[in-house]
């Protein structure tokens, strides 16, 4: 299965929109992104996940890495996520306690707007 990044602007955040699986083989491509989007100068993503069929270990790795990325540039990542399979992997890892985790990008977009100004 192939993994689609693609990003927008929406409400002065960056929207990185992932669709696919991500795993071992397709990780690499997500970080990638994150690491340009942040090298730009984008501190505040959301990270859309409604459309991500598997996350294994290798993807929470690089999710919780953009995490550190922007926040050592006083940003935020966001994430979008309703669907019960992914969250478990989130709850089980305890990483809901790290990542808000929100039911709709405008939802996402919004909260972080309270986070420091970009």
């Amino acid at each position: 299965m192939d993994l689609s990044v693609t990003s927008r602007e929406q409400g002065g955040r960056t929207v990185v929109e992932v669709g696919g699986e991500i795993d071992v083989y397709t990780a690499p491509v997500l970080r990638e992104r994150l690491n340009d989007l942040v090298g730009e100068g984008r501190h505040h993503l959301v990270v859309d996940m409604e459309k991500v069929d598997f996350l294994d270990s290798t993807g929470l790795g690089v999710l919780v890495g953009g995490l550190k990325r922007v926040r050592s540039h006083d940003g935020s990542l966001h994430l979008v996520c309703t669907q019960e399979k992914i969250l478990k992997v989130f709850r089980i890892t305890g990483l809901t306690k790290v990542f808000p985790i929100h039911s709709s990008v405008d939802d996402a977009v919004a909260a972080s707007s309270g986070d420091a100004a970009s």
